[in-house]
């Protein structure tokens, strides 16, 4: 079975030393988060998730979900590592104590959200998916509904859901056809049906809370005729006590390439009682404030399954014993050299290295701009923050699903025929990072997204909260010899960002399939750039550390950031190439052809 220690020394590092933990102290609510407070609290965390959810991921894996005429049971032991998580108060880390959370901030209970990915995504789908609900409630929510289920849902005595797809639509919500008739006491009569509904039935909770999109009988046609709907599983009672059940049934779960120990569940709405959440006919702006947490807890997913594939890949590669390093016996006392001395593999090994850090500490800066976009008392600092979370919500969803993906591969490959068996477990990662690409939006919708709506949005005001900061750190830091081999190569990468978001942003404006034609690519291009920013600062980082009482760790950091700027990032002049060539060979192939 594949190990895990969770990386808390890389995490501190990056928390402390890349994110500014002062910055985070000065924002209201988050005065007393020391690393004093942070420390005890991911020790107890990594012993959960190396101790309690590793060891089921599995058996989980194997066993799958259970559907028996309506009724889903997980796997053997979710339910007592459910019940672990609710008695640790894990759910109401990040919520609003107004509710029973502990209002910590995002960027503290990001570390966590990783950690449980790499042990077990599938059990990290159930709680995950309700601080989504959580979030939507807690933004949109009339105050009657929000006394009524926010503590059950921060507490995790309930979970919820996001109930979008039907199965003749996905991205485009505008064609959806569940139905939503007002019944004259505040409630609406839902009918309709969704698909690939993640945690829509389960053991695991009293209740199940979810959130369903659906069409008023006055709904003006498409994305503005869409409302959404706050549907029980089971309708509270005067108690507030799961009472009788609602019009709410599983009709099937799907089996799956991976993450086969979350429910993904087909389910009937029969004219279910529900309640409204926000306005009407306005349920789309909800439901996106759900998504768009979602899309950045999907990144962490990819982030997540790449560490533990990583740890699993090393760790084979120290001890697999397979040939003479080339350029002559490394180890002459044992019978062949361990892999890790073959180039190949150390190259896939800091691909995989590179691309976790930078990703972890690009999430981890995200983190903080969404508790600055929260909590700041300054409406002009709170923009900003809102701003840049805006445009990197796509970049992180995307990029690091897609280097998930690609390090579970890796990792894979690094066991050779091994990595392919069950028994080592490194499939697994694979099959279980490929659906992040594909859920909460498809990682060429996000693509989209950037170069459609992001780029050009209220005269490119989102774009100007990345590319200052990051021409004002390059500049600052033009004179220092000691960063120049990082920030010359970053100086180039972001030119050739530049030079991109203006071709794009020229073309796309007369033609938008030309936009559609560079999008994958110039995401790319914008996710290494932010990549070759957060690793220039890591290294300046561990510049200064290397004076301090922990050298190897910093000599490692640096080692790692000279992979990555002098093997990874030159990639964006290819990606460069390839927009600047315009979509036009995307274009010339008559449809009947393919």
């Amino acid at each position: 079975m594949p190990s895990y220690k969770a990386p808390l020394r890389d995490m501190r590092f990056v928390l402390e030393q890349v994110a500014d933990l002062e910055r985070l102290r000065a924002l209201p609510g988050c005065e007393e988060v020391t690393t004093e407070l942070v420390d005890p609290i991911m020790e107890e965390a990594a012993k959960l998730c190396e101790e309690v959810l590793l060891p089921l991921n599995r058996s989980g894996d194997e066993e799958g979900c259970h559907y028996e005429n309506g009724v889903v049971r997980t796997p053997a032991g979710f339910r007592d590592a459910y019940r672990m998580l609710r008695e640790g108060g894990w759910p109401a880390l990040h919520c609003d104590p107004e509710y029973g959370g502990q209002g910590l901030p995002r960027t503290v209970s990001l570390l966590f959200e990783e950690m449980m990915c790499s042990a077990n995504l599938s059990f990290g789908m159930y709680p995950g998916l309700s601080h989504g609900a959580y979030t939507a409630l807690h933004a949109f929510g009339s105050e009657a509904l929000k006394a009524l289920y926010l503590p059950r849902l921060v507490s995790g005595e309930w979970t919820g859901t996001m109930c979008l797809t039907e199965p003749h639509c996905g991205t485009d919500l505008g064609l959806i056809r569940t139905k939503a008739v007002p019944e004259g006491d505040g409630s609406y009569r839902i009918t309709g049906s969704k698909i690939f509904i993640s945690a829509g039935e389960h053991d695991l909770a009293e209740n199940i809370v979810h959130l369903v999109l659906a069409k008023l009988p006055d709904a003006p046609p498409g994305v503005k005729g869409i409302s959404l709907f706050l549907v029980p599983k089971f309708l509270p009672d005067g108690q507030g006590q799961p009472g009788a059940r609602n019009g709410v049934s599983c009709a099937s779960i799907e089996h799956k390439m991976g993450i086969k120990a979350s429910a993904t569940c087909a389910m009937n709405f029969d004219e279910a009682t529900g309640w409204l959440v926000g306005a009407p006919h306005k349920g789309l702006r909800a439901m996106f404030a759900m998504m768009n947490e979602e899309r950045l807890a999907v990144g962490i997913q990819g982030l997540g399954l790449a560490e533990i594939s990583y740890q699993n890949a090393a760790a084979y590669a120290k001890d697999r014993l397979q040939g003479r390093a080339l350029g002559g016996t490394r180890y002459p006392e044992k019978p062949a050299d361990p892999i890790i001395v073959h180039p190949d593999v150390r190259r896939m090994l800091l691909t995989m290295r590179a691309s976790i850090e930078g990703c972890r500490a690009l999430g981890l800066l995200t983190a903080l701009e969404q508790d600055v976009a929260t909590r700041s008392t300054d409406p002009a600092t709170r923009q900003e923050a809102e701003d840049y979370v805006a445009l990197l919500t796509p970049v992180v969803k995307a990029l690091f699903t897609d280097l998930g993906s690609e390090a579970a591969n890796l990792g894979m490959q690094v066991l050779g025929g091994h990595g392919y068996i069950r028994e080592w477990g490194m499939e697994q990662y694979v099959r279980d990072a490929r659906i992040a690409q594909i859920y909460e939006g498809t990682n060429g919708i996000q693509a989209l997204d950037l170069v459609g709506r992001k780029l050009p949005a209220h005269a490119g005001r989102y774009l100007r909260r990345f590319f200052h900061p990051v021409l004002d750190y390059i500049e600052s830091r033009g004179e220092d010899e000691a960063m120049a081999e990082f920030i010359l190569p970053l100086s180039k990468a972001f030119g050739r960002l530049q030079q991109c978001t203006a071709e794009v942003a020229r073309r796309g404006f007369a033609d938008p399939f030309e936009a559609g034609a560079a999008a994958t690519d110039y995401l790319r291009l914008f996710g290494l750039t932010a990549l070759g920013h957060v690793w220039a600062r890591m290294a300046e980082a561990s510049l200064r550390g290397l004076e301090g009482g922990d050298a190897d760790f910093h000599k490692a950091k640096l080692a790692t950031a000279r992979f990555f700027f002098a093997r990874i990032l030159p990639q964006t002049g290819a990606l460069s190439a390839a927009i600047l060539a315009g979509g036009e060979t995307l274009r010339a192939m008559e449809d009947a052809a393919f």
